[in-house]
């Protein structure tokens, strides 16, 4: 199990213009919020969030964050990113009360996909609708992610919010609160035909119609060609009136 430790310092400036200058230093801006305790603005060293992005598990964990000699417990709640560079403008950090319920957004894990039914047997295909889930529970019963298994899913099947096995303790932030539990996150179909295959198909169809009235012409053909010579033959052979003529004997 990953462990993950965010060093942040305290800062005093604030505003897009010191975020900008902590930016061009390597820093990254923040906040950290929640409890009873006041809101923080605090900084980070850029290049060391951006490893810890580099596990999926930084995203769903309890966090340990320290600031001089202080360590609390956060989690990460919100991050801005470059609109088109590989970099962090903020980071959100929640603090953690042990004695609270949270409310995570975790990724769905779909395993046995290589052996689905609806795959292996049908050809089918497999549509994600979901790649992640809200869910509410204690931090001590936050997971790192949620299983959904595929290998029994046949073709044209869907596999819907309640098929989800949740651990004890966790729960679907939206059945809480009046959702669909119904709403589909996975499914099981046939592949489409997509315009570019099915002009492809009419391309060859018509190619193959081509080739074989090409083919029926040059059979025509032979076949005029073969009777005009049994016609020439014929009119070069005696008829059944004609007679060879005779030698006479005087």
């Amino acid at each position: 199990m990953n462990e993950f430790e965010l060093i942040a310092e305290l800062r005093d400036d604030v505003g897009k213009g010191a975020s900008r200058r902590l930016r061009r230093d390597g820093k990254l801006p923040g906040i950290v919020y929640g409890t009873d305790k006041n809101t923080s603005m605090i900084m980070f060293n850029h290049s060391e969030i951006m490893h810890h992005l580099e596990h999926e598990a930084f995203y769903s964990r309890v966090l340990t964050l320290k600031i001089g000699k202080t360590k609390e417990k956060v989690v990460l709640k919100d991050l801005q990113r470059h609109p088109y560079k590989r970099s962090l403008l903020h980071i959100d950090l929640q603090r953690v009360d042990e004695e609270q319920a949270l409310t995570m957004r975790i990724p769905l894990h779909f395993i046995n996909e290589d052996k689905c039914l609806g795959v292996k047997q049908d050809g089918g295909v497999i549509s994600h609708l979901m790649t992640e889930i809200e869910i509410v529970c204690m931090p001590k019963d936050l997971p790192e992610f949620l299983d959904v298994d595929m290998l029994e899913v046949g073709i044209n099947e869907t596999l819907h919010l309640t098929d989800i096995k949740l651990p004890e303790g966790v729960q679907i932030y939206s059945l809480l609160h009046g959702g669909d539990d119904a709403q589909p996150i996975v499914s099981v179909h046939i592949p489409k035909v997509s315009a570019a295959d099915e002009a492809a198909e009419a391309a060859e169809a018509a190619e193959a119609a081509e080739a074989a009235e090409g083919a029926e012409g040059a059979e025509g053909a032979e076949g005029a060609e073969a009777a005009d010579e049994t016609s020439a033959e014929s009119s070069d052979s005696p008829t059944k009136g004609e007679a060879e003529p005779q030698d006479s004997e005087s």
